[in-house]
C-alpha cells in the first residue's frame, strides 16, 4: 500500500512528488512514457516563453545562460531534478483505471508497455497527466495518411516539399517560419478571418512580411476538407480548391482526456469541460483524489501552464499533511 500515487511524471507531477517528500511522504509516480514526455514531443529547437525561474520545481534552481530556456535544457533540468531528489518513477506503465474501494483507499489498474497487467493501492491519488497524447482531430477523409502529423518536430525533413499547415496560432506560425528557412513551399490554412491575437508580438510582423512578399501563402476563412496522396482539398470562403501537396501539419492543438477522472467518479463542471475541484487543495469531488497541472484545465489546455501548475503540488501536500496529522 502506497501513501500517495501520482499519475504522470511531467513537471507538475514531479513538483507534487518533491513537495510530498518535504512532509515525509515518498510517493510513487506511474508514468506511461518517460519523464517530461510532453516536453520531449515539443519541436526540437523550441524555446519556452517563460523565464527559467518560472519553470523551477522543488526550489531547485534552473540555471541557463539564456533568457528563455530551450526544450533540451528543460528536459535536462526536469530529469536531473527527479534523479537528484530520488523521486520514485515507474516509467512505461499506464494507469488504466482508478477505483475507490469500500475501505476508502484507491486501487489502480496498471499495465506495462507489453500489455501485462497489475494493480497498485494507495491512500491518496494525484492525477497529473498531460494532453499531448490527444490532439484535436480534424475528422476529415485522409487524416490518417502517413503524410499527416499533428506533431511538428523540425524543419529539415520538409526541405523542398509542398507543405500545408492547418492552424493559425503560435505553433503553426513558428512551423511556417522554420519551413520557409529550409526551402519548403508553405501554405497556412486558418479558419479565422484575420491573424490570431495570440501570435507572439515579436514574430507577427516578420510573418506578415513573408506573407506580403509571397514567400508564405496565408489562407483565411479556410479549412482543409480532405487529404489525398498528391493533393489537399480546401474550402476557402465557400469555394473549393485543390493544392498540390506532399505533407500536412495539422497543428490544431490538444485536449486533456477526462475519461480516467470521470470513470473514477469525479464530477465535471456545468459545461462538462473541466473537473470540479477545491482551488485551495486541488481535491476533486472524490475525496482523496487530486488533480495537478493541465488535468485541472477545461477544453483549452492553455488555461494551465507549468508556471501555475507547478504550484499545485504544494497545495496538495499541505492538505494531505493536515489529513495525515489528524489521523495520528
Amino acid at each position: 500500500m502506497e501513501e500517495v500515487i501520482i499519475v504522470g511524471a511531467g513537471p507538475c507531477g514531479l513538483s507534487a512528488a518533491i513537495e510530498l517528500q518535504k512532509i515525509g511522504i515518498s510517493p510513487l509516480i506511474i508514468e506511461k512514457n518517460c519523464i517530461a514526455h510532453s516536453i520531449s514531443l515539443y519541436p526540437t529547437y523550441m524555446h519556452f516563453f517563460s523565464t527559467p525561474e518560472l519553470l523551477e520545481i522543488g526550489g531547485i534552481p534552473f540555471t541557463t545562460p539564456n533568457d528563455k530556456p530551450s526544450r533540451l535544457e528543460a528536459l535536462n533540468y526536469y530529469r536531473s531534478t527527479a534523479l537528484r531528489s530520488q523521486v520514485r518513477v515507474q516509467s512505461y506503465h499506464s494507469v488504466d483505471e482508478i477505483r475507490k474501494t469500500e475501505n476508502g483507499f484507491f486501487e489502480l489498474t496498471v499495465s506495462d508497455r507489453f500489455g501485462n497487467g497489475s494493480t497498485a493501492q494507495a491512500r491518496y491519488v494525484i492525477v497529473a497527466t498531460g494532453y499531448f497524447d490527444h490532439p484535436n482531430m480534424l475528422g476529415i477523409p485522409g487524416e490518417d495518411k502517413a503524410k499527416v502529423t499533428h506533431y511538428y518536430r523540425e524543419a529539415h525533413p520538409y526541405s523542398c516539399t509542398k507543405v500545408v499547415i492547418i492552424g493559425g496560432n503560435n505553433s503553426a506560425i513558428d512551423a511556417a517560419m522554420d519551413l520557409l528557412r529550409v526551402g519548403a513551399d508553405v501554405t497556412v490554412v486558418y479558419r479565422g478571418e484575420q491573424y490570431s491575437p495570440n501570435i507572439k508580438p515579436w514574430v507577427r510582423p516578420i510573418f506578415e512580411s513573408m506573407v506580403s512578399k509571397g514567400k508564405i501563402t496565408m489562407m483565411f476563412n479556410s479549412q482543409v476538407v480532405s487529404i489525398d496522396d498528391r493533393f489537399v482539398t480546401i474550402l476557402e470562403n465557400g469555394v473549393e480548391k485543390q493544392l498540390d501537396n506532399d505533407f500536412v501539419l495539422a497543428l490544431t492543438g490538444f485536449r486533456p482526456d477526462r475519461s480516467m477522472l470521470t470513470d473514477a467518479g469525479v464530477q465535471l463542471n456545468v459545461e462538462q469541460t473541466a473537473p470540479l475541484y477545491d482551488p485551495n487543495t486541488m481535491e476533486t469531488t472524490v475525496r482523496g483524489l487530486y488533480i495537478a497541472g493541465v488535468a485541472a484545465s477545461g477544453n483549452d489546455a492553455n488555461e494551465v501552464f507549468i508556471e501555475s501548475g507547478r504550484l499545485h503540488g504544494g497545495m496538495i501536500a499541505r492538505h494531505i499533511a493536515t489529513l495525515t496529522s489528524s489521523t495520528t
